[in-house]
């Protein structure tokens, strides 16, 4: 039986950067993107929803 760490993993501000141009970019739903780069689905969905916010392209607080 394995247990689960209480502490979630760090990525650099690059990767994350590269991981939401990839979702962006590619005919893959965000899901597939994230399995393939194995994180969590919505830890993806918030690094692009927030990247839009940053862009100026979403609301912040949405």
């Amino acid at each position: 039986m394995s247990k689960k760490s209480n502490t979630s993993k760090r990525y650099t501000a690059e990767f994350k950067r590269d991981a939401v141009a990839l979702a962006l970019s590619s005919a893959k739903t965000v899901t597939e993107v994230a399995r393939d780069l194995g994180v969590s689905p919505e830890g993806l969905r918030n690094w692009v929803k927030q990247a839009k916010i940053d862009q100026g392209e979403g609301r912040p607080g949405r």
